[in-house]
């Protein structure tokens, strides 16, 4: 084998080992965590509840690697969820309207907070880290105003039973909706028109606008799109618990944020992509289950979100140094 030969022969082997590591490292901390807990973790029930409980935080990351990759950031999905699942216990358990009506009104409550970010960030051009950690301050204060600060329960049992109450292969349908959602927008950014332009537009917007795509209308259509999904996390988190909390969403941002990072070190490394971002969801939320049945105090959670932020967003930026520019 000739010298270029054994250079291309390494070169591929490191694409094949950043594609699928962080897949053997979540392989390797479910077997520690059952060696390490042996009557309790390695059951079928554990992982069915995992797969159902990270359902909304695989919509948050799936909601925030949208317009990540058009260039743009959405700290508000958190707070969005949150009004999402907020507005369906409020119209449904209190005002006693039907789930369908509440359902349709959540999805278009995140319509509306998609536009009113695309506004500012778009058109008027403030930057939207500053718009969407503004509209997060706003939006909860809002929810806590509506829900009068306190946890709404009594949403109607259809919600629940469509949620969590079916299951397939023993795992509640929540995770199938997040896993279709995965599907759908894999199939847009890979596969569509609209995928490569929002890849074009997220590496360089004045080439891409020199290119005859029209870079606002990509911008608004991701930022509407982010919310929109924020929404949906919000009405399977209502349907996963049965009820809804105003301080519930923030708790879901940081892991999402990680998870959205962290994914676009594998799969397919150097891009944000669904696939990448759903395996970091549940390799984070197996870790912080694993730890939690080993009785680790509750920082201990907070720190391994904060370092998995750090860590994903500092391994994302060397991946994706070699391939495609910063975010701004």
């Amino acid at each position: 084998m000739t010298t270029q030969a054994r250079a291309h022969a390494a070169a591929r082997r490191m694409r094949l080992f950043e594609r699928y590591a962080l897949l053997v490292v979540w392989a390797l901390l479910i077997i520690g965590f059952s060696l390490a807990l042996p009557n309790s973790f390695p059951r079928w029930g554990n992982f069915s509840i995992l797969f159902a409980s990270y359902a909304p935080a695989a919509l948050l990351a799936l909601a925030i690697i949208i317009p990540l990759t058009s260039g743009d950031y959405d700290l508000s999905v958190g707070a969005v969820m949150t009004l999402s699942s907020c507005l369906i216990a409020v119209l449904n358990a209190w005002a006693g309207l039907p789930i369908l009506l509440c359902l349709l009104l959540a999805v278009l409550a995140g319509v509306v907070v998609g536009l009113f970010h695309a506004f500012f960030i778009v058109y008027v051009r403030i930057p939207s880290l500053v718009v969407t950690l503004g509209s997060t301050s706003l939006i909860s204060g809002v929810v806590q105003w509506f829900t009068k600060s306190s946890t709404i329960g009594g949403i109607d049992n259809a919600l629940i039973m469509s949620v969590v109450g079916g299951r397939l292969f023993g795992v509640p349908y929540a995770f199938y909706y997040a896993f279709a959602a995965v599907v759908i927008l894999w199939y847009v950014f890979d596969y569509t028109p609209l995928g490569r332009r929002l890849l074009f537009v997220g590496r360089g917007r004045e080439v891409a606008r020199l290119n005859g795509i029209a870079v606002e209308r990509v911008r608004v259509g991701a930022l509407v799109a982010s919310s929109v999904v924020a929404s949906c996390a919000g009405i399977l988190y209502a349907g996963v618990l049965g009820s809804a909390d105003p301080y519930s969403g923030l708790n879901y941002l940081l892991p999402a944020f990680a998870a959205a990072f962290l994914g676009s070190t594998t799969i397919m490394p150097g891009r944000f992509n669904p696939w990448g971002a759903m395996v970091a969801v549940y390799f984070l939320g197996t870790g912080i289950t694993g730890l939690t049945m080993l009785g680790i105090p509750l920082w201990v959670t907070n720190v391994f979100n904060g370092g998995a932020l750090i860590l994903a967003v500092t391994i994302s930026q060397l991946t994706r140094g070699r391939e495609a520019p910063d975010i701004g």
